[in-house]
């Protein structure tokens, strides 16, 4: 098939889905599962990631995972292998294509572990078709496609999970010192992460036989193929993804913004470091709550609040309060979460608001670094002020014939 075949093929398929789309709100819960049903899964990116979570959802018996899809053939097969292994017989299917998973009417939901610039195309073009998601974090490439993401999953009454089992599971003890008072009211919080991503310095590399390069790349811009980049080493670059801003920074400073109840809003300036009033990047919160990125003494995250700070800085020992907070629903942690709630239709823990809202907050740091100026930003009306260049950065153009909407 020629590229301008490929080309049309695609504009089809995204027009035939936006026509079979419009239908669904009226199905949305059609399918009324019963103590017995399964959740039928197809998984789109399967490398080192995307087996992992396949491999923690294939351990609920209430999951049937019916198709893998990778670019790269040794992926694909990798995780078919997985799968029949599991059911041991030989009936997953496999394609290199996600059209083709998201297209299959017995398929309930899907899970999205693919490079970031992808995330957003699969999971609106899978709940416009029905389905249900889970995606690996961070969520989203840019700021405004987190908002089309969650206007999609509203409108058409989806389930969607972001994909952060550390949030809750690795953070419980700070949610329940900073809510249960242990430091008084919280002023700061030092989150250490990685830093931004940059331009793609790789040299060409022939393309391996079966790889499509051209499907990997998508609405990111053309560049010769390099075998890192479909490695899973493809965060330092800014046409794939944020960086450590926001790979661990999707877990940190998720971390940071539940504990501080601050999950549902986001900074109203970003300040850039410049080596006297501000060492490190700055976010100011409406209600005078700073996070730094860098700088912190507690591994990952660090809070000082009116009354004191944590962790403790020469290791006593700091008890949590016994207090409760909402987090996953069911059992089995975050994927267990997904799944209470593919049945319930309720809101999952990191629902696509709590996802969109922390992708955008490491968004907007990596921003002021770019462009290493403070920024103000209105969380309400998801709108930088002031700044024309800034805006512009707060979404990318897409390589045709891809895009959102």
């Amino acid at each position: 098939m020629t590229t301008n075949q490929r080309r049309l093929s695609r504009r089809c398929f995204l027009r035939q889905a936006a026509a079979v789309a419009g239908t669904i709100p009226l199905l949305a819960h059609a399918r009324v599962f019963g103590a017995n049903d399964r959740i039928s899964m197809g998984c789109i990116g399967m490398g080192g990631q995307g087996r992992g979570d396949m491999g923690g959802f294939l351990g609920f018996p209430e999951v049937h995972v019916r198709m893998v899809c990778d670019v790269v053939p040794e992926h694909r097969e990798a995780a078919r292998n997985m799968v029949n292994q599991r059911y041991r017989n030989s009936d997953c299917a496999v394609t290199g294509d996600f059209r083709e998973v998201i297209a299959r009417k017995d398929i309930d939901a899907v899970l999205i572990a693919t490079p970031d610039h992808w995330h957003a195309i699969i999971a609106t073009e899978a709940m416009k078709q029905g389905k249900d998601v889970y995606c690996e974090k961070p969520e989203t490439l840019t700021v405004r496609q987190g908002r089309i993401m969650e206007e999609i999953a509203r409108r058409y009454g989806r389930v969607f999970s972001g994909g952060s089992q550390r949030v809750w599971e690795d953070y419980n003890w700070f949610h329940k010192m900073v809510r249960g008072g242990a430091i008084g009211q919280v002023r700061e919080a030092w989150i250490n992460v990685g830093e931004a991503s940059g331009p793609c310095y790789l040299p060409p590399e022939p393309v391996p036989p079966g790889v499509d390069w051209d499907l990997w790349l998508g609405p990111a811009p053309w560049r010769p193929f390099h075998s890192t980049l479909i490695r899973g080493g493809f965060r330092p670059f800014r046409d794939y993804s944020g960086g450590g801003m926001t790979d661990w920074g999707c877990h940190g400073f998720g971390g940071a913004l539940f504990t501080c109840n601050l999950h549902t809003t986001g900074p109203v300036e970003i300040i850039p470091p410049d080596g006297k009033e501000h060492p490190n990047l700055t976010f100011v919160f409406a209600n005078g709550v700073r996070f730094y990125h860098g700088g912190g003494w507690g591994g990952l995250l660090s809070f000082k609040g009116t009354d004191g700070e944590i962790p403790d800085r020469q290791g006593r020992e700091q008890r949590a309060p016994d207090i409760y907070i909402p987090n996953y629903k069911g059992r089995g942690g975050i994927f267990g979460d997904f799944l209470h709630c593919v049945r319930t239709r309720e809101r999952p823990f990191r629902d696509i608001e709590f996802g969109h809202r922390t992708a955008s907050l490491c968004h907007l740091g990596n921003l002021a670094y770019w462009l290493k100026r403070p920024l103000k930003w209105d969380p309400i009306k998801e709108e930088i002020q002031s700044d024309p260049e800034a805006t512009r950065w707060l979404d990318r153009p897409m390589r045709e014939p891809w895009h959102l909407g």
